[in-house]
């Protein structure tokens, strides 16, 4: 391991069980979630596509898409700079330089550094919960991942019908508690809910996540998948659920 790609003191290196590859990740900040790997499932990339995705992270769902798909370019957009150079770390770790390119820049400036419909695909696992929801006194690095602190809903979707080139397609993960207002927020800024899927922690439980498809420019038509079980009992994953998220 060079100097470069070194895993630094706090940080750890997980293993993702797909072509090998692993993450650098710190507990401190913000680990990715199942939430993330359920979307890299969602998603649809085809061969030679141009894909960004939105507060990337430390990465996870360029380097996930880049092993399920044969689209052509990744390019992961963060604005914290610690995560950013995890996630940078982590390509180089991989050896997917070639592939995927980490930047460190705004969402609300992405139109600009990139470029109008300059894109096929863009995915997105924003942050949650409005300014009031939950804040707590955690720190601030988990706090921007999942507070609307730093980026809004309006921003994602505005940056991403901008960035999209038409009938290209958007995939978001969110709460169900805001579908209302993602669907209708959707459809205003010309990006057409086409596909949502709920996802249940357990059967008999309320879902606790939505995947959601959208294409800019689509007519308006939305399906509506069957509803993905997480866990058959307390900590046995469904066999649908051990496909996904054996990455």
């Amino acid at each position: 391991m060079t100097m470069e790609n070194k895993v630094k003191a706090g940080e750890r290196l997980d293993e993702l069980h797909r072509n090998g590859y692993v993450i650098i990740q710190n507990p401190e900040t913000f680990c990715f979630g199942m939430d993330a790997v359920l979307l890299s499932g969602f998603a649809k990339v085809k061969p030679g596509e141009r894909v960004l995705d939105l507060g990337t992270g430390t990465g996870i769902l360029p380097i996930l898409l880049e092993a399920k798909t044969q689209g052509k370019e990744f390019i992961g957009l963060e604005i914290q700079e610690e995560s950013a150079d995890m996630a940078g770390r982590s390509v180089r770790l991989n050896r997917l330089e070639d592939k995927i390119q980490i930047m460190v820049g705004d969402i609300k400036d992405a139109s600009r550094m990139f470029g109008a419909s300059s894109f096929d695909v863009i995915t997105t696992n924003p942050p949650y919960m409005i300014w009031e929801h939950g804040l707590s006194s955690e720190n601030k690095a988990k706090a921007i991942a999942r507070h609307e602190i730093l980026c809004t809903l309006d921003d994602v979707l505005s940056q991403s019908v901008a960035l999209l080139r038409p009938k290209g397609r958007f995939y978001m993960v969110h709460r169900p508690f805001r579908l209302a207002e993602i669907l209708s927020k959707m459809t205003g800024y010309g990006i057409e809910p086409k596909r949502m899927r709920l996802v249940y922690p357990f059967v008999d439980k309320e879902p606790n996540m939505a995947l959601i498809e959208g294409i800019r420019g689509g007519n308006s038509r939305l399906t509506v998948e069957k509803p993905l079980i997480v866990y058959e009992r307390q900590g046995v994953y469904t066999r649908e659920i051990d496909e996904l998220y054996g990455y």
